[in-house]
């Protein structure tokens, strides 16, 4: 992966079970990340009901499986040509699907509409996504409910690995079983939980499912519910107990630059 000015581009992939606010923490990670304008930052939308793109004020005209589509639907015409050109055209496809708001990009991976095995259309759009990819300083990722579908979709590793639940016994179970599966689908560095949507009075005693590490928690905060009510961008969100306990979450994960260095916790031995 081709380095940026700062190191290795930082690739953050949330995941959890569904309905527990992985959209929601993915657009506050990102719009926090690009507050720094240094900060080169891609959103990735790969749940393909793309509720990333309202949270974060982007339309998500073309997908990367309509390009997908396009392709396919090329090829059973018998369309032919040299792999080095398509290659380039994918490239150039994907970049014009990029939308952008200052520091901030967004890319949109769609639901694909194709069946069958399309293998090698399918690696090159990954090779396409990581190439770009490697062009920010922080990566993104707002995936589905598991994360098999990261890596066979957009990208095999990943540097950080954001678990997210509520209180409840299946979603915590659900997170053990994502870390579990992504030990042997997807590489990563450092994996961490983050417990969303806790109610007063009932913070103590929070912990994590052995094996997990433990990131923070994060309170039921009605700014959020009405961001998300409204489909209000939360690049606008106001300073909140949720921004402010997602500040000490990403701090404990190493990303941002007072802890990078001296976090150790959660990372793979």
């Amino acid at each position: 992966m081709k380095e940026t000015e700062g190191g290795k581009t930082t690739i953050i992939a949330v995941c959890g079970k569904g309905g527990v606010g992985k959209t929601s923490i993915s657009a506050i990670t990102s719009a926090m990340l690009a507050e720094d304008p240094a900060n080169r930052v891609l959103a990735i939308d790969a749940d393909p009901a793309v509720g990333l793109a309202l949270a974060l004020g982007f339309r998500a005209r073309r997908t990367v499986d309509d390009i997908r589509n396009d392709l396919i639907a090329k090829v059973k015409e018998g369309v032919r040509g040299d792999m080095g050109q398509m290659a380039k055209a994918l490239d150039y496809e994907v970049l014009a699907a990029l939308e952008e708001k200052n520091n901030l990009a967004f890319l949109a991976i769609g639901r694909p509409e194709q069946e069958g095995c399309y293998c090698q259309v399918n690696d090159f759009l990954k090779d396409v996504i990581e190439t770009i990819s490697a062009s920010f300083d922080y990566v993104v990722i707002d995936g589905e409910a598991g994360i098999e579908q990261v890596n066979r979709r957009v990208m095999e590793r990943v540097s950080h690995l954001l678990l997210v639940s509520d209180q409840s016994a299946k979603g915590l179970a659900v997170a053990s079983s994502i870390l579990d599966v992504a030990g042997r689908a997807v590489g990563f560095d450092r994996c961490g939980l983050v417990i969303n949507r806790v109610r007063a009075g009932e913070d103590r005693g929070i912990g994590a499912p052995p094996g997990l590490h433990l990131l923070g928690s994060l309170p039921e905060d009605d700014n959020v519910r009405t961001f998300d009510m409204e489909g209000k961008c939360f690049l606008d969100l106001p300073e909140c107990p949720v921004r402010a306990g997602m500040r000490r979450c990403l701090s404990a994960f190493g990303l941002y630059p007072a802890a990078k260095k001296r976090n150790t916790e959660g990372v793979r031995a």
